[in-house]
């Protein structure tokens, strides 16, 4: 089982604690980033938000791929997997700088390629905002794109998003970025088993992502292609004992109506196809993440996670508060007696 973390670029994950001990600045994902390989984090996701979905729209947020860029340099083990919207990005241009950063990090880069969901933000920006399986039929074009890009020169594309003529690239990936993308929706789900190396699934109980699992092995099985990479989000709490855990569940899940985090609560909802609606409670954290019960003592969570890699799950995308506290507690009750396979 590998652990990877959610990289805090919007300040924090609760959207009811306006300070979360987690300065949204260079110095501290850096700093956050170099110990996380110490204690043996294998990867980090930096997410693409404009706006701060979290602390408000006027709350600060660092921008992922000059973050990501950044961070190949100044870290040597860790996997930068960068989260990237096809309706923000170019598919060319974003293969030639995904490439540069390859090169710079020595073959550390991966992409989350990510279905926008927020209207609002995209108007803000000047983007076009498109309905949900539009999205996914320009991010199945996209992807075809990009990777062309990245395997051949004098590419050439005429598609109903994209025009290529006669591409160069150089230099290219000496390893290609793995590409990850999740989704519920069946649109997003044949997406995924056509074209993804790995499948990245909100946090849920190891019963509903044990079925999610079979449902695109059984989709890449169809189409004779190898297997994929699953992972998922999760929020982190261990502690000592289950009061300990208690008080600070209730301490992160007290969401009010009227926090600039709750803002886009029904939007979010609106923009998306998920297989279960999501209670103001799991909204309190990012990515239903408080669905896989990573949360209590380190025995209790020893088994939790054996139970998810059971069902097929590889790795972890965990988020917790204060970040490099609370990884570092982790690391130590968890990571340090995982078996070494």
């Amino acid at each position: 089982m590998q652990f990877g973390y959610w990289l805090p670029v919007f300040g924090g994950w609760l959207r009811n604690v306006e300070d979360e001990n987690m300065e949204t600045s260079w110095n501290y994902v850096k700093r956050l980033a170099k110990r996380s390989e110490e204690i043996g984090f294998h990867l980090t996701l930096i997410a693409e938000l404009f706006l701060n979905d979290i602390k408000g729209e006027a709350a600060p947020s660092l921008d992922a791929w000059s973050t990501a860029a950044a961070l190949a340099a100044v870290t040597e083990k860790l996997e930068l997997m960068v989260a990237v919207r096809p309706t923000f990005h170019n598919p060319a241009i974003l293969a030639k700088q995904a490439a540069n950063i390859a090169h710079i990090s020595g073959g550390r880069l991966s992409l989350n390629v990510v279905s926008s969901w927020w209207e609002g933000e995209a108007l803000k920006y000047g983007i076009q905002y498109e309905q949900h399986d539009d999205r996914y039929a320009r991010m199945q074009e996209w992807l075809h794109v990009l990777t062309s890009c990245w395997e051949r020169d004098h590419f050439s594309f005429e598609g109903k998003y994209y025009s290529v003529k006669d591409n160069i690239l150089q230099p290219k990936p000496a390893i290609k970025p793995m590409i990850y993308a999740g989704g519920e929706s069946e649109a997003g789900k044949n997406l995924i088993a056509q074209t993804c190396d790995g499948y990245v699934m909100h946090g849920d109980s190891p019963e509903v992502i044990g079925r999610r699992i079979a449902d695109v092995r059984e989709r890449r099985e169809k189409l004779g292609l190898p297997q994929l990479n699953y992972g998922m989000a999760a929020y982190s709490i261990v502690r000592p004992t289950e009061a300990a855990v208690k008080k600070e569940l209730d301490r992160i899940t007290n969401v009010q109506s009227n926090s600039a985090g709750y803002n886009n609560y029904q939007q979010w909802l609106n923009g998306t196809q998920l297989e279960k609606r999501v209670s103001l409670e799991d909204y309190s954290v990012s990515n239903r993440g408080l669905r896989s019960g990573l949360t209590g003592t380190p025995e209790q969570v020893a088994e939790r996670i054996y139970e998810f890699e059971k069902v097929g799950v590889n790795f972890f995308l965990l988020q917790c508060s204060p970040q490099l506290e609370e990884m570092e507690r982790f690391a130590e009750a968890i990571i340090t007696f995982q078996p070494v396979a």
